[in-house]
This record gives structure tokens, sequence and C-alpha cells, in this order.
């Protein structure tokens, strides 16, 4: 089997100015793959050609095995979109945003009911079926975009920053349910800004900035790259990063320094080496 997601030498122009430049990656089926940037860094506009919303200037792009420019319907068919702002119809029912969409991929009844039962309660919403979805928590009508997305049973989920604004339980609680349906094979590409859900997540993280894809890898293999061991050093109302191979050798830094006023060592995490690579903290 080929690759879940495919792009190969990438690049999208707006007004002259390359927003996407020389993009290549691939995404393996059954892989969650966290693709991470400061703002501008050419995410969201990945993720539209991804997902057959904006076409690419030049290169290819191959989704489910298909060509997303000259073959978009069909990578419509095999994709789910969940979005970071509400794409739901609020001012119709849980139920009938369901209905809405199952008609939209031609979902025949009984199969089309069996499914809007199917997902509404797998993400907890069966008793929520005839309100408006105006009268939701935020949280909710995340859940509802998830189960909408999963309603044509596609084979690979793009996650636009899924939990932004949520509380603490319910991103936990989405986090199960992403496992839970990588656990049943489905192939996810997750944009976030917070760090800790792509450490928990994600087996591979790619890294944009400028356009351009500037790292890619594990999280262990990221910090076997830019170093495991930190020394950190606070300097008024600012802090300096030091990276060492290992904690070890951040140790014996440490040790070597006559005045250790302000210093610190511990193990490098996903920020503070994507501040390292981009120069930039996450907004």
């Amino acid at each position: 089997m080929g690759a879940a997601v495919d792009l190969q030498k990438v690049c999208k122009v707006y007004n002259k100015i390359p927003v996407v430049n020389d993009l290549s990656f691939t995404i393996e089926p059954g892989e969650i793959f966290g693709l991470l940037g400061p703002n501008g860094a050419g995410k969201s506009t990945t993720i539209r050609m991804l997902t057959t919303l904006t076409r690419p200037s030049s290169g290819e792009i191959s989704v489910a095995g298909y060509d997303a420019v000259r073959q978009s319907l069909q990578v419509k068919n095999h994709i789910g979109v969940v979005l970071q702002q509400t794409s739901v119809d609020i001012d119709l029912s849980v139920w009938e945003n369901m209905e809405f969409h199952g008609r939209l991929h031609h979902i025949s009844n009984p199969q089309r009911q069996h499914r809007i039962n199917q997902w509404l309660d797998y993400v907890g919403l069966t008793e929520k079926r005839d309100a408006l979805v105006k009268t939701l928590s935020g949280g909710m009508k995340r859940r509802l975009q998830i189960a909408r997305a999963l309603l044509h049973q596609p084979d690979i989920l793009f996650l636009d920053e899924p939990t932004v604004g949520l509380d603490p339980q319910t991103r936990r609680r989405l986090w199960e349910i992403i496992l839970d349906l990588n656990k049943q094979g489905m192939t996810i590409l997750l944009t976030t800004h917070y760090m800790e859900e792509v450490e928990y997540l994600c087996d591979r993280i790619g890294i944009m900035d400028g356009g351009k894809l500037i790292s890619l890898g594990t999280l262990q293999q990221l910090r076997q790259q830019h170093g495991e061991g930190l020394v950190v050093k606070q300097k008024e109302e600012s802090w300096e990063y030091k990276f060492f191979p290992n904690l070890e050798a951040a140790n014996l830094y440490l040790e070597q320094q006559p005045d250790k006023t302000g210093l610190m060592v511990r193990p490098s995490n996903l920020e503070d080496i994507f501040v390292e690579l981009t120069g930039h903290q996450l907004d």
C-alpha cells in the first residue's frame, strides 16, 4: 500500500508571494502526523490544498491514492475534515446537521440513519440529537464536527486545531477519540498550537516555517537531532536555552560554571525545539 498522503515539491503562490514553497513529505497509512508552525508558516494553505479547497501552483499532491487536483471528487470521498472554525449549521439540530451531510454524500437509508446513530453515540451526543446546535457547548460542537466528518467513513481525517479554546477535560476527551479512531486504522493529520497535544498523540511531526518544511521526524528523533539536554538561564525578563546531546553533558556544563545563579538543567521538549528552529513561540 502506498502513502496515505504524498506531497512532492508543492508550491502555492499568492500575488507573486510563495506561501508554500517546495513542500515535500508523506504520511503513512495508520499514522497520526502532526503539522506545526508559527502563524503564517503555510499550514492552513497546506491543509486547504490537501482537502481540495485550493489548487497548488505547482507540484503533485496525492491523497488516498488519488490526485488532489485531477481526482478531487474521489479524494473528498475518502477524507473527513474538522476545521478550527465551527462549520456546522447552528440553526439546525444535531440530527439535522448529520442528516444533511449524509444526503450530500448520497448515503441511502436505512444505512444513513444507522451511521448517524452510530457516530452520535460514539462522540457522546445521542441525548442531544434533537437539540439545536446553537445551544451546545464549544466541546459538543467540536464533537459534532468530528461525528459529521466520520459519517461517510473516510480513510483519512484532517483535524485543524480541533481542541483550540476548549477546557482541559474536553480536550482530553477529544484526545481519547482521536487515539481510538487511529487504533481502528484511521490516518490522521493534526495541526495544533498545543505542544503537549502533539507529544501525546503524534507518531511523527513536521515543522513548517516560511512555507518550507524545516524539520521532520518522531519526537525522539527531533530530540536526538537538536539535543536531549537543556541548560536554561534566566536573564532579567527573558530566558536563554543551550542544547546539549544529553542530560549528562548539560549537567557537566553546569558544574563548570563559576556562577550558577539563574541556571537549571532539564530534558528538552518539543516546544524548546520548535522555538529553537523557528525563533517563534506558537501564538
